[in-house]
């Protein structure tokens, strides 16, 4: 386990709190994200880590415009403690929390082409009976993989590429 998810972990706990005391998981994800953008920007790296910007600034740097006052409290905690780099991380995890929270399992398939919809909806259908919970997909595309795809969700993955299979078959080979 990275260093960077050991220290951001207990500020996605802590932001899940709050966003989930204010009712608002949704708005937290959306500003989360926001802030996560801008924190691994290039250009605005520098300036974040900059010891001489104020608390101000970064908040007003990071916040998503009508941002609700305890996220920009939080961005000020973050600012204080000097983990503002840790903000794609802290979206990460709070996104983990969350969908646990709301029994959804995220999955991603990724495919060698672009896969029809409905065959997404068929996999979306089998993962949800797998897992039982609903699930949400986010599709990529890898010409790498030759054919086939590679679903995984959470701990779990099923490779059934072409490459994976030819991989497997060298490895039984070469045995």
């Amino acid at each position: 386990m990275s260093q960077e998810i050991t220290l951001a972990r207990p500020y996605a706990r802590a932001a899940f709190g709050l966003a989930r005391d204010a009712g608002a998981l949704a708005a937290w994800s959306d500003a989360l994200a926001f802030a996560a953008r801008v924190a691994v920007d290039p250009q605005a790296q520098p300036l974040l880590g900059h010891p001489g910007l104020a608390r101000e600034d970064a908040v007003a740097l990071l916040a998503p415009e009508g941002a609700q006052e305890g996220f920009r409290d939080f961005l000020a905690l973050l600012a204080r403690n000097s983990r503002l780099a840790l903000l794609p991380e802290i979206a990460g995890l709070y996104e983990d929390l969350r969908a646990d929270a709301e029994q959804v399992v995220r999955a991603t398939v990724t495919s060698a082409t672009e896969l029809p919809v409905a065959e997404l909806d068929a996999i979306r259908t089998a993962l949800a009976r797998r897992f039982g919970r609903e699930v949400q997909l986010e599709v990529a595309v890898d010409d790498a993989l030759i054919g086939g795809a590679v679903i995984s969700a959470g701990d779990v993955v099923i490779d059934g590429s072409l490459r994976g299979k030819l991989a497997r078959l060298q490895s039984a080979l070469s045995q």
